[in-house]
């Protein structure tokens, strides 16, 4: 089958990625066989390529927001049967016995591997998982629609969770890219008020489309105190921005794998009046599960562009510069 791997980690500029012929997976008792339609790109995908995250593997195919259809199953299967359409997350497996996992906690599980990181994941024509770690696709999304789901996503409804915002709350999203586009229509669902800081007038107006009731930058000062805020943008300074309109007893979630430095801070300006700050780690199955239902549900609209397979280093290149509105998908079959 072809594939974009990556043999060694450098910036995306220098297009990292080669479109190489490697062998098609075979599934295990317990697995199934995905033939590939869609993969949704990321920013965990630049880090793995650009080297902020250590290398796991190399070469190592990229992608871990995939969606495709069942080719086949192994002997002992039964969630699953071909032609049935399922999707894959960056969570691919987990030991099951840690104290981690033991307590509900897989996200942390200390012998986890993840999709297109531990393992090789969905920028290539077939991927073969665990059933166990494989989503069925709610009906009224098409691939490219819901590839962003499962990270984007999924991600981002594990980080609108540990925001602590509550119905009515004021919600602050800094970057608006793949994740805050989903978490807006999931934060509006819920009753709360959105203000998006971002530096892109574009992004601003998809923000305020989707129902934003303020967007400006991240420097500028809102209307109203934050009672939760996300940072998307794996940029340490805006965590000084976020914490400087949050109000007393807010919560502020770094939401990204990677954060460049943050900078030294003026505890009573910033972190006093029992502000919380906390990161986010990954997500659990539970999350991806619930994510997915709630999606259908409200329903959640995902703004999508497509790039072909052979592009993804175009495409990720966009991706970094701020260029995407919304979220960037891979077609790699139809």
């Amino acid at each position: 089958m072809k594939a974009m791997q990556l043999y060694a980690q450098c910036p995306i500029e220098k297009k990292p990625l080669i479109m190489a012929e490697v062998e098609k997976p075979t599934p295990g008792t317990k697995e199934i066989l995905i033939k590939i339609h869609a993969c949704g790109i990321c920013h965990t995908d630049l880090h793995v390529i650009e080297g902020e995250l250590p290398p796991k593997k190399l070469p190592v195919i990229p992608g871990h927001q995939i969606v495709g259809i069942v080719e086949a199953v192994g002997k002992k299967t039964t969630e699953f049967k071909v032609g049935d359409r399922a999707g894959v997350i960056w969570l691919n497996s987990t030991c099951g016995k840690c104290e981690f996992c033991r307590k509900g906690r897989e996200n942390l599980c200390e012998k986890a591997k993840f999709t297109g990181y531990d393992v090789d994941g969905g920028y290539a024509g077939y991927i073969a998982v665990s059933e166990d770690f494989a989503y069925p696709i709610p009906k009224g999304f098409s691939d490219l629609q819901a590839a962003p789901l499962l990270c984007a996503g999924v991600i981002g409804y594990r980080a609108l969770q540990l925001s602590n915002i509550k119905e009515g709350g004021h919600l602050g999203l800094y970057g608006f890219g793949a994740s805050a586009h989903i978490v807006i229509q999931i934060a509006r669902y819920w009753g709360c008020k959105v203000f998006v800081f971002t530096r892109s007038e574009e992004h601003r107006k998809l923000a305020r489309e989707l129902g934003a009731i303020w967007a400006g930058r991240a420097e500028d000062t809102p209307p109203a105190k934050m009672h939760g805020s996300i940072i998307f943008a794996p940029a340490g300074k805006l965590v000084l921005d976020a914490l400087r309109v949050l109000d007393k007893g807010g919560t502020l979630a770094l939401a990204g794998i990677y954060m460049t430095p943050v900078p030294e801070m003026d505890y009573d300006k910033y972190l006093y009046h029992e502000k919380i700050v906390r990161s986010v780690a990954n997500s659990t199955r539970k999350n991806a599960e619930e994510l997915l239902k709630l999606s259908a549900e409200i329903p959640v609209h995902t703004e999508v562009q497509e790039f072909p397979i052979d592009e993804a280093n175009r495409a990720l290149l966009l991706l970094k510069q701020g260029k995407i509105q919304g979220a960037g998908v891979l077609r790699v079959s139809r």
